[in-house]
């Protein structure tokens, strides 16, 4: 499956929430990747048999890395290997010299906030918020999830 396909699937798991998953199921399209593979921060995790199950693409921003997608295929969730795959990133990062990872995301579903605050990433105020941040923030307002579920998050790399 294409990587958009993956997006797809894992967004199965919010159905029954009160989110609008019209909103979730816009992909970045593959052509949308072609940086992130070449500056080498777009991960992809296959099954053993070459079939894609879960992705990470990422883009630098200054010092820090940011997460701008990040997808595990519905079969395979709650198995680890979503918290695997950021662990990975994680350690890439800190080699890499960032000195953080931030991301946008749902605030208080389970497998986004929390999940995120378990790997050490803490939801910034809003007058820590880059404007960097607030403006990722804003688009995604504009392309229908709710603002007041969404919130940014960072973790600082250059602490153990």
């Amino acid at each position: 499956m294409l990587v958009a396909e993956r997006i797809r699937s894992a967004s199965g798991a919010f159905f029954g929430t009160d989110l609008n998953l019209e909103a979730l199921m816009s992909v970045t399209p593959a052509e949308g990747w072609r940086d992130a593979l070449q500056s080498g921060t777009l991960w992809v995790v296959d099954d053993g048999a070459g079939r894609s199950i879960a992705f990470l693409g990422a883009e630098a921003a200054g010092h820090e890395l940011h997460i701008r997608e990040f997808a595990v295929e519905l079969d395979h969730q709650g198995q680890g290997l979503g918290r695997r795959l950021l662990s990975h990133v994680i350690a890439w990062a800190r080699t890499a010299r960032f000195q953080a990872l931030t991301l946008t995301t749902f605030r208080t579903v389970p497998w986004n906030g929390p999940f995120y605050a378990t790997m050490g990433f803490r939801e910034l105020s809003p007058t820590e918020t880059s404007s960097r941040l607030v403006a990722i923030l804003k688009n995604e307002a504009c392309h229908g999830l709710d603002p007041a579920q969404r919130c940014a998050m960072r973790l600082d790399l250059n602490e153990t």
